[in-house]
């Protein structure tokens, strides 16, 4: 094929599409915006809204984050935080010196308050504990990166082991033994919210250390993340972004001539849903990679190169939900921030497949306590994997009931007055969406998200840089986070830019 669409020979510049509006598609758009070479953009959005797994909504009294919750790692190498802070979405002390130099880890921190399944309180003194085996363990599943083999293929067979081994040289009686067990199974459940994923037997371990935590105590936005993306919607030229226009297929490495281009021959034309054609010299990919395995049969024309489609078909993509209750009255502490619930016949070395109807509510990590809007009180729990996609079936009522009866138990007090109402997110059920993020699954390595992040056609002939791919799940290190998003959305950017206007100095530094 002739190549097309490489510098000088489209009439006013190249036409670049992007296809999804959430924070990679958007800071793609806003840095090729700010250059003269790229007049023609479109960003098609599927839904009515822009901000894609960033989604916070007007609730309770005041907002809520429905998707993305916090900046992780908010200091100077995070571009969502220096994004932020350039918008003045901070407050003084997310941005301050001491609260960038804090150093997480990547764990989150001790619950506030344990309640055991039987009602009693859980000794914070025995989580600290546990909490400190368990996360000393996680530390260890991070030397294993350059490891020419490692014991076991998935970390949490890697966590098993070892714990067993811990297990054997517990000299405390058989109750106690137990409960810590259980507490373990709690953090078990914690660390696949963390990861999105169902299992860790799921998450590989060669590529676990990859995964980079940057320095900083994860923050909030007191306003909504979305004001975040908003910003950056604001900042485009009007009509750049098309919303409630999915798109069908991708036709590339063609010669598609367009009727309002005479004379124009285009090496890409993108289908929607609704009959609608959008011809382009380049596209830029940015859909959640859930959406991408549901359609990866349908969406390209021609298919994928086996080896991208393989790819797609390797690295992990959990589901984490999160439900919202409010109350009338708070039953937890002033100072409470977190409420952890441990079920005391659990334990991280038994297998249990009971029916999820009867048990879904058990992969529950607890609660954080929201900070109060005015008199409302609300928790936000989080539960990940199959459970997690179960409650999605159910009704409110059948969810504020089930948890209704779980405070009631853990507490043990029976008339704890009900929640006033729910809210909660459905991400696998959203069908552009069909999860929450990505994670480096058993079978597949880091290796396979820098393929995907590769553009076609893959030996460069023909028409330049034709599919670019953007989204958390193309890169390496910050996959599954909002900064890994946003860079990632820069990368395919820079990668046009050069490619048209290379004598241009980036605006931003490439992180």
């Amino acid at each position: 094929m002739e190549a097309t669409g490489s510098v000088g020979e489209a009439p006013g510049g190249p036409r670049v599409l992007v296809v999804g509006g959430g924070i990679a598609g958007l800071g793609a758009a806003q840095r090729l915006c700010g250059h003269s070479a790229f007049r023609h953009l479109r960003v098609l959005e599927a839904t009515g809204r822009a901000g894609g797994r960033i989604r916070s909504e007007r609730s309770f009294g005041g907002v809520v984050e429905v998707g993305a919750h916090w900046i992780h790692g908010p200091s100077r190498g995070n571009p969502v935080f220096q994004l932020a802070a350039e918008y003045g979405l901070l407050g003084e002390k997310e941005l301050s010196e001491e609260n960038q130099l804090v150093e997480t880890g990547g764990h989150v921190g001790l619950p506030s308050v344990s309640y055991a399944s039987s009602g009693a309180r859980v000794s914070l003194q025995l989580v600290a504990e546990m909490a400190t085996l368990f996360y000393g363990l996680i530390d260890q599943t991070r030397e294993f990166l350059h490891a020419v083999e490692t014991p076991v293929p998935s970390v949490g067979e890697y966590l098993k082991k070892e714990i067993g081994q811990h297990v054997a040289g517990w000299t405390e009686d058989e109750e106690t033994r137990k409960l810590k067990l259980a507490i373990l199974n709690s953090f078990f459940n914690l660390e696949c919210c963390v990861s999105g994923t169902h299992s860790m037997d799921l998450v590989a371990l060669a590529p676990f250390g990859e995964y980079t935590v940057l320095p900083g105590l994860d923050c909030t936005f007191s306003k909504g993340y979305q004001g975040l993306t908003n910003c950056m919607m604001a900042s485009l030229p009007e009509d750049t972004v098309v919303f409630e226009k999915p798109v069908k297929i991708i036709h590339w490495n063609g010669s598609f001539q367009e009727a309002a281009f005479p004379g124009e021959t285009f090496p890409v034309s993108v289908e929607c849903e609704d009959g609608d054609r959008f011809p382009a010299h380049h596209v830029i990919i940015t859909v959640p990679l859930g959406f991408l395995k549901e359609h990866l049969d349908t969406f390209f024309d021609p298919p994928l190169p086996a080896e991208k489609a393989e790819a797609i078909r390797k690295i992990g993509f959990g589901t984490n939900n999160k439900i919202f209750l409010e109350f009338e009255e708070p039953f937890w502490e002033p100072d409470c921030q977190l409420i952890q619930l441990v079920w005391e016949d659990t334990s991280p070395l038994e297998d249990a497949a009971p029916a999820l109807r009867d048990t879904w509510f058990r992969k529950l990590i607890g609660f954080v306590v929201l900070p109060s809007f005015a008199s409302v009180h609300v928790l936000c729990g989080f539960i990940a994997g199959v459970e997690s996609e179960f409650m999605e079936t159910l009704s409110d009522e059948e969810v504020l009931l089930c948890l209704t009866q779980v405070l009631r138990r853990v507490t043990g007090n029976p008339r704890l007055p009900a929640p006033k109402s729910v809210l909660r997110s459905r991400w696998h059920s959203a069908p552009y969406t069909r999860g929450s993020y990505s994670y480096v699954a058993v079978g597949s390595t880091g290796g396979d998200l820098d393929l995907l992040a590769q553009p076609l056609p893959a030996d460069g002939a023909g028409a330049q840089l034709q599919i670019l791919f953007a989204g958390e799940a193309t890169h390496r290190t910050f996959y599954s986070t909002t900064h890994g998003a946003l860079l990632s959305g820069w990368r395919e950017a820079d990668r046009l830019l050069g490619l048209w206007a290379p004598q241009v100095q980036q605006p931003r530094p490439r992180l």
